[in-house]
């Protein structure tokens, strides 16, 4: 055998080796599975600063702008730490006895989770950092109910005792293995834990702090629809993270949940943009971005289990139901949610939620129910009661806590000058 020969066998040998010692590390770990996963956490922070920062900022007046910038900044730093502390142990850990409400503390300041540890076939390192910023946005959402007149140092401990008591427990309920997953509710990237969640917490902050001066009499137009448009560009592809990442692989699932997503999207600001077209006579800018976030919040539980055509029924209605919503809140309760937060995000929510019990169904295209639609539809309704509930009753109790401690608003004469000067003493603008 010559040398020549030699070395080809051996290297031969050694690949086989390579072979071998990769597919026993893939039984554990999948390399494809965890650089989705990756990508799809920078794509959900993305979604939260810069987007929602600048769709929100675009919104309110200029004198506001930069308290706007500053609360989702702020929060992003702030749930991080809460999470690291607390929250990921109370969310996903088990919780003993009372696993079907809460997570226990064997995780707090992330005790056990390492370099080493796995959820499912990714790190779990992974798994918590894309957890987290599902739980960064949340709060980011409601801040929109209560924009232009909350104190800032209210709206952190409002926001730090609301993750604690009313985001932890939905989550484990839900995704953490509460009753509510138990149970069989579909809610695969957080039709309940984020989108309901966020939109009844607002609807009650806004309630309770009630309208902005000059409310509803005084026109309040976006300053800045450019920065808005941008954030909402920044929102729709980052939401592709949000709902095709929460596969938590690399797989059909993920694919299926990234077109659905697209096609909600397109579909809910085409059907938005259509119904104020026929009633206002002019197709608007702001009125399509919205849509555009109303089509993807109604068919972000439903996005891992329906297919295009329930995407496409879902996305149109949530366009036509969330427009009418936003009209009806405004104009006949008058209740001042500063940037639509509860008849997008949350009607959107509930919306979502209860149409994933029917489009799941295989006769519609979708991946296929365990129970028949009617018994999936009771399922989905009780989810979105409990959450309603259990939501509104603690942003309530938490909102007067901090009333009593800190005061939620500002006064008459800081929200005359604007939160800008107010509270942070600088100017988006000079």
């Amino acid at each position: 055998m010559n040398k020549l020969t030699k070395y080809i066998l051996l290297s031969f040998a050694v690949v086989l080796l390579l072979i071998s010692d990769v597919t026993y590390a893939s039984d554990e770990l999948s390399g494809s599975n965890t650089a989705w996963i990756l990508t799809s956490t920078a794509l959900v922070l993305f979604m939260t600063i810069p987007g929602l920062a600048f769709f929100y900022a675009g919104l309110v007046r200029s004198k506001n702008v930069l308290s706007v910038l500053m609360q989702c900044f702020a929060l992003t730093c702030a749930v991080t730490l809460l999470w690291v502390v607390l929250l990921y142990s109370l969310a996903f850990s088990d919780g003993g006895s009372l696993n079907g409400i809460i997570g226990g503390m064997s995780n707090v300041f992330m005790m056990g989770v390492t370099a080493t540890s796995l959820s499912g076939d990714i790190p779990e390192t992974v798994f918590a950092m894309f957890q987290l910023t599902f739980a960064i946005i949340t709060p980011a959402l409601i801040v929109g109910g209560f924009a232009e007149r909350m104190k800032f140092s209210s709206m952190l401990l409002f926001s730090m005792l609301w993750m604690v008591f009313v985001y932890a427990p939905i989550c484990h309920m839900v995704w953490g293995g509460g009753w509510l997953g138990e149970l069989g509710l579909m809610d695969f990237a957080g039709g309940t834990v984020v989108h309901i969640n966020a939109g009844v917490a607002a609807l009650v902050a806004a309630v309770m702090l009630r309208e902005r001066k000059g409310f509803p009499s005084t026109p309040m137009p976006p300053h800045n629809l450019s920065m808005t448009v941008a954030g909402a560009s920044m929102l729709w592809v980052g939401w592709f993270g949000f709902n095709a990442g929460s596969a938590l692989a690399a797989d059909q699932s993920a694919g299926m949940a990234m077109l659905v997503t697209h096609i909600g999207a397109a579909a809910g600001s085409l059907s938005w943009m259509a119904r104020e077209w026929s009633k206002q006579g002019k197709p608007s800018v702001l009125g399509i971005v919205t849509g555009m976030v109303a089509g993807l919040g109604t068919i972000t539980p439903a996005s891992g289990f329906v297919g295009p055509l329930g995407a496409l029924i879902i996305g149109v209605l949530a366009g036509l139901i969330c427009y009418e919503a936003t009209q009806y809140i405004k104009k006949v309760l008058k209740i001042d949610d500063s940037l639509d937060v509860f008849p997008v995000h949350g009607i959107g929510g509930m919306l979502g939620t209860l149409l994933t019990g029917i489009f799941a169904s295989a006769s519609f295209g979708g991946m296929g129910l365990d129970n028949s639609i009617s018994s999936q539809i009771g399922i989905q309704f009780i989810g979105i009661i409990f959450t309603i509930i259990w939501c509104g009753l603690f942003t309530f109790i938490i909102l007067r806590i901090v009333d009593n401690v800190l005061g939620l608003r500002i006064s008459e004469e800081d929200e005359e000058t604007g939160i800008d000067l107010s509270e942070h003493g600088e100017k988006g603008y000079n």
